[in-house]
This record gives structure tokens, C-alpha cells and sequence, in this order.
């Protein structure tokens, strides 16, 4: 983990006691661990930050809500007016560049300005949020909106080219560092996708028009700060809840999936399968979601997925079209 990694997570576990944060305007508490001493965010500006949020809950302990470095995709921050007093882009202004520090934010007026529920099951009235401040793009007095806004798209997408320029040039390690983590012994097909077949199932192979009922964990490569597993997707709900993306809403069975509707290694890897089979897959991104990315898959990211074939519904000749590059349904 790294150092800056290191530091915030320390503070969402609440090793920082209340009683030595600061009070803020309105109901906001804070606690600066750094300051660069650069020039403070103002209003107007746009700001890149990796953050963490956190929420106390009754049951659970800490809940994590969003973590920036388990995502590996920094978020990017429009400087508004204030929405009331004691809010983000308050506790914000109290940073400049290179600062981090964590802030205590009322849950309650926070639900009631951005018209998004207050999360249920929560322990007390705050959002805990630990934020590193890794750009500051200052606009400047009287500038004109217009003239702003095209810094701003400039801004985003130079440091968008440099986040895919990166993920391509670490995936290939990224890869060998899951399988050497994990003690891996993979086949790797002429395609690239590498894989280990757990359980070969029976005789029948599913065609690209076939409907597929799978139990399926999709993964990132790289763990998260708290040391599990990063899923971004699953179809069993234990798993769901105990990598906090569980959703009500949400059918945590076998999932009926067209297989030529998925991605190249997702179709390769359950054709390796008979029904009853399970199988391990490492897709490197040029099988899944490529060069552009999607949802929360990141340009140029390898994915893991342990799959379960539990039953093959055989589809209508049809003319079948190219599999796009995307995995099944994610969050």
C-alpha cells in the first residue's frame, strides 16, 4: 500500500480521535495532516482529488461509500457556491495543492441539498471524508466562463491521456503480479486469456446464441486498501455484501446471460466449460472493455472473474453478430 494510501486510510479507521479535529462553519469538524502551503481553493476553480468515504453503521463498523485508490481513478472537482454551510466544497477551500486532511460532513443537510438519501443504518449523523488534493487548477480573477471552461477540458484531458497511458503501460504487470499473488498455475489460450479450470462440467459447450445461467465474482487485479478482493460485480450476495456494492435492487442468483452479447474472454472462458464446470479467468483488457473502458472499468484494465456454468439454454440460429467488448452487467 502506499504512503499516501497508508495515511488516509489510517484516518476513516478513526485512529484521529474526535476531540483533537477542528471545528469548521457549520457543522463541519476537520483535521489537516499536510499542507503544502500553496494557494487555497477559491470558488470557480477545478480541482483533481483521490478520496475516501466513509459512514459508521450500526451493524457493520465502517462502511466504505468510495475509494478513489481502489478504483485507481481519481475524481475530478468543479469549486461551486457552497449548498450550506459546513459542506464539501467548504471543507475544501480550507486546502490547496498537495494538502490532505479529513472532514466530518452532517449527513442529513448533505441528503437535503443533493436530493440523494442519507445512506440507511448509519451510526450517527456524519460522512467521514479523507482527501489527498492532487491538482488545483485556479481560475482567475475575472477570467471570462468561457475562456475557463476550455482550460478545464484541457486540464481533464491531459490528465486523462496520462491515467491510460499509465494503465497500459502497468497492465501486463498488473497480470503477472495477480497470478504470482495468487499462486496461479494458468493456462494461456493463443487469444491471452489465461485461465484454470476448477471443475470441467459435462460434454455440452454453450454456442454464441445460447442463453448461459451463470454464478459469476468479477474483479479487479489489485486489492483493496483494507486487503480484500476489489469486486465491482457478482452474482452471489454474500460476496456483494462483503465487498459493500450489495443492492436491493439487485438478483443475486444464476443470471441468465445471451453469451455472444459478452466480452471475448467472458465467451472463451465459459466455452472451456461444461455445464456443472467452474473456471477461473484472467482477461487481459483487449478481451473486455479495451482501450476506452466503461462504467467503472478503468481504459486498458485486466479483470478476474471465477465463473460457475449452471445451465445452458439453447438460442435460434440466427446470424450471429461480434460479441462487444463489455462484461456482464456491472454496477
Amino acid at each position: 500500500m502506499k504512503k499516501g494510501i497508508i495515511i488516509l486510510a489510517a484516518a476513516t479507521l478513526g485512529l484521529a480521535a474526535c476531540n483533537k479535529f477542528e471545528k469548521g462553519e457549520g457543522d463541519m469538524t476537520y483535521k489537516i495532516y499536510k499542507s503544502e502551503g500553496k494557494a487555497k481553493i477559491q470558488e470557480g476553480d477545478f480541482v483533481k482529488l483521490n478520496g475516501i468515504q466513509v459512514i459508521e453503521t450500526k451493524s457493520n463498523g465502517d462502511s466504505t461509500l468510495v475509494n478513489t485508490y481502489d478504483n485507481e481513478r481519481p475524481a475530478f472537482f468543479p469549486i461551486s457556491k457552497s449548498m450550506f454551510k459546513g459542506d464539501m466544497v467548504a471543507a475544501l477551500k480550507l486546502l490547496g495543492e498537495g494538502d490532505s486532511a479529513t472532514f466530518k460532513l452532517n449527513l442529513d443537510s448533505m441528503a437535503k441539498y443533493s436530493g440523494q438519501p442519507k445512506p440507511t443504518g448509519t451510526k450517527d449523523n456524519y460522512a467521514t471524508f479523507t482527501v489527498k488534493i492532487e491538482k488545483v487548477l485556479h481560475k482567475a480573477a475575472n477570467e471570462p466562463d468561457s475562456t475557463f471552461e476550455k482550460k478545464k477540458r484541457a486540464f481533464f484531458e491531459t490528465e486523462y491521456k496520462a491515467l491510460i497511458a499509465k494503465n497500459k503501460a502497468s497492465e501486463e504487470g498488473k497480470i503477472k503480479k495477480y497470478v504470482s499473488d495468487n499462486n496461479l498455475k494458468t493456462t494461456t489460450s493463443a487469444s491471452g486469456l489465461q485461465y484454470v479450470i476448477e471443475a470441467a462440467g459435462n460434454s455440452e459447450r454453450a454456442a454464441l446464441t445460447d442463453t448461459v445461467m451463470v454464478d459469476y465474482t468479477g474483479q479487479f487485479t489489485n486489492k483493496k486498501g483494507d486487503g480484500k478482493i476489489n469486486v465491482f460485480d457478482t452474482s452471489n450476495a454474500k460476496i456483494a455484501k462483503e465487498a459493500g456494492i450489495f443492492s436491493p435492487m439487485a438478483q443475486y442468483a444464476a443470471r441468465p446471460l445471451v453469451l455472444g452479447q459478452l466480452a471475448p474472454g467472458f465467451i472463451e472462458g465459459v466455452q472451456l466449460i461444461g455445464v456443472g464446470g467452474k473456471i477461473k479467468i484472467v482477461i487481459p483488457s483487449k478481451l473486455g472493455y479495451g482501450e476506452n473502458g466503461g462504467g467503472p472499468i478503468n481504459p486498458f484494465t485486466p479483470l478476474v472473474f471465477d465463473i460457475e456454468l449452471k445451465g445452458i439454454k439453447k438460442g435460434s440460429a440466427v446470424a450471429q453478430m461480434p460479441a462487444p467488448a463489455m462484461a456482464p452487467a456491472t454496477k
